[in-house]
Order: C-alpha cells, then sequence, then structure tokens
C-alpha cells in the first residue's frame, strides 16, 4: 500500500488534489484501479478532497459527509462515459465488525458499478483492504 503526505494551503487546494487523483484513478485498468482510504482529524480535509474526486469524475451534485448515512453513492459523466462515486464515512462504527461489514457490502457495490470508493475514517477497519 502506498500511502503519501501532502500539505495543502487550503480547501481549494485540497479539492484540486481530489481532481487529480480522480483523473489518475480513471487513467488506470479497471482491474487496477484503488479503494481510497482517507484519514485524518475531524476537519482534515477527508470530504472536501472527496468532493475535488467527485469534480475529477464529472458528478455536479453536492458532496456532503456521509456520516450519519454512512454510504452516498454519486453517478457522472465524463467525456461522455458513465462515473460513479462511493463515498464511506466509517466514523460512527466504533467496532470494526460492523466497519468491516459496510465495507464488504459497499465494496461490492463499488465493485459492480465501476466505481471509485472513498472511505474515510479506513482507520475503523480491522484490515487493510487489498488494492486500496
Amino acid at each position: 500500500m502506498e500511502s503519501r503526505s501532502v500539505l495543502l494551503a487550503d480547501a481549494a487546494a485540497t479539492q484540486d488534489l481530489g481532481r487529480q487523483l480522480a483523473q489518475q484513478w480513471l487513467a488506470l485498468p479497471a482491474g487496477e484501479r484503488p479503494i481510497l482510504l482517507l484519514q485524518g482529524d475531524l476537519g482534515a480535509g477527508k470530504t472536501c478532497l472527496t468532493q475535488g474526486l467527485a469534480a475529477g469524475l464529472g458528478i455536479d451534485e453536492p458532496i456532503t459527509s456521509p456520516t450519519f448515512a454512512l454510504a452516498q453513492h454519486y453517478q457522472g459523466v465524463l467525456a461522455g462515459r458513465g462515473t460513479a462515486l462511493v463515498h464511506l464515512d466509517l466514523y460512527r462504527l466504533e467496532q470494526a465488525v460492523a466497519a468491516d461489514e459496510l465495507f464488504a457490502q459497499e465494496e461490492e457495490e463499488a465493485l459492480a458499478l465501476g466505481a471509485l470508493m472513498a472511505v474515510e475514517w479506513s482507520e475503523r477497519l480491522s484490515f487493510v483492504p487489498e488494492g486500496a
């Protein structure tokens, strides 16, 4: 698993990084596209980064933190083809078994949709997902 740290000046820079990551993700062959695990304190910019990911996928609807819904699915269009984003937030799931179960369900859906999957608070999982 590749981990990288980037210091970003503001929300616009964070969203721009998200757009760049979405473009890099789309450029990969379908079987090699990773799940994105987002970690950081409250207010670190995880949802802001996901807003940039959505913009990079051609998704126009507002992206909000799915803290209470736990998961949100979005559809977009980019260069005439459909795109999708599965946005997961595990913050409220303090027991790893619950986080693992929700992750497995949403991963299956993301694979079926060919969606980019972004997981906030991924440290709640009991494992590091393969291909993350």
